[in-house]
Order: C-alpha cells, then structure tokens, then sequence
C-alpha cells in the first residue's frame, strides 16, 4: 500500500485490512479510493472498495446571548444544498469552519470572528461527531459559547477573497424550534447544537 494520505490515521485491527489507496481527485479537497478487506460477522474475508471524500476536519459553534435571549446564526449559498432541492441555496448556520492545521479551539474561534465579528474566549467543547461516516472522512468539533453584544467587535460577513458573503443573523430563543419544524433551519450541526442547548437548559427559563 502506497503512504497514506495526510492527516489519515488507519488502527491496526483484527476486523480490516486496508489494501490500497488512490487518490482519484485532488482539486478543491482529495476524493480517494480505498480497497480493504473487511471480516464479515460469519468470519469470512470479503473484499471491498469505497470512495472516501477528505475535506479535512473542522469546528462550529452555537453563540447565545442569554441577555437578549438568542442564538447568532449565520446564512450563506451553499451551492450543494442549491443543487440538491435547496431552493435558493441559503442556509442558516452556527459559525464553522475547516481546522486546516489549526486546534479545533483556535479554529472556532477564528472563524466566528471572520463569519460574525464576535471575538470570543474560550467555548466549550460538546461534541465530536462524524457528519457524513459513508463517504466524507470529516470529524467536526462542535462547541457553545455564551456572547454579550459587547462581543461583538466588527461586522463579520466572511473572506471575500474566498467567496463567502455572510449574514450575521440574530433568532430569538423562541423562534429555534419553530423554525426548525418548518425547514427554515436544515443544517445538520445547528440542528445539533441548537437542540443540545434546548435539552440541556443552556438558555435558561
């Protein structure tokens, strides 16, 4: 088998034994073709090949303001959801990004700043999740902070020179639920985060 791929960590178990990796794609991220032999539960070896999506790994955060009672969103094109039935392509998101060679914290952080105009301390960390485990290698991290408007220090909106036009959003505690029933809110870790904090009674009464 060829090196692996950067950032690829394969355990050494009894159940799989990767055979091959190739790299079929290497434009925006890397799409991959693995063949590995897997041992079925009868104990039999069975041959198998999957196509993996390496996008790297990254972070989100969920911001509430308990002052003004609300979360602050985000909501930008994502030309994906657009091609799949999203109908003009917007969606409502917590801040997040790719780690790139960042720890999951100073990602997060980072990228709330750049997406929202928040600097933020130090959020805490709730999750670590794989999003997509078919076919994209991604971990997300996913954290809450608490936010005052004293925190927010500039306008946000993301990179231009990366593409991102960003609208800083601010939803009311008791708008969260209704406004994911109805599909105004879709994306998976704001779904995710938002019904943690609900659950576990981090906005309050």
């Amino acid at each position: 088998m060829s090196d692996l791929p950067k950032g690829w960590s394969i355990p050494k178990q009894d159940h799989v034994r990767v055979q091959d990796i190739d790299c079929l794609s290497d434009n925006w991220y890397r799409l991959y073709r693995v063949g590995f032999d897997l041992r079925r539960t009868d104990g039999a070896w069975q041959n198998q090949t999957r196509e993996a999506y390496d996008r790297g790994n990254g972070a989100g955060v969920l911001l509430y303001n308990l002052a003004d009672r609300n979360v602050i969103l985000t909501r930008q094109f994502r030309m994906p959801s657009f091609v799949n039935g999203n109908e003009d392509g917007m969606l409502i998101e917590v801040p997040a990004g790719v780690l790139d060679d960042r720890d999951p914290m100073s990602a997060v952080i980072a990228e709330v700043e750049e997406e929202t105009g928040y600097k933020i301390g130090k959020p805490v960390q709730v999750f670590d999740l794989f999003m997509s485990p078919g076919s994209v290698t991604e971990r997300l991290h996913l954290f809450v902070a608490e936010v005052t408007r004293a925190h927010r220090a500039g306008e946000g909106g993301g990179l231009h020179h990366e593409g991102e036009d960003i609208d800083v959003l601010e939803i009311p505690f008791d708008d969260i639920l209704p406004m994911i029933s109805d599909g105004r809110i879709r994306d998976a870790k704001t779904v995710i985060l938002l019904q943690h904090a609900l659950l576990t009674g981090l906005f309050g009464k």
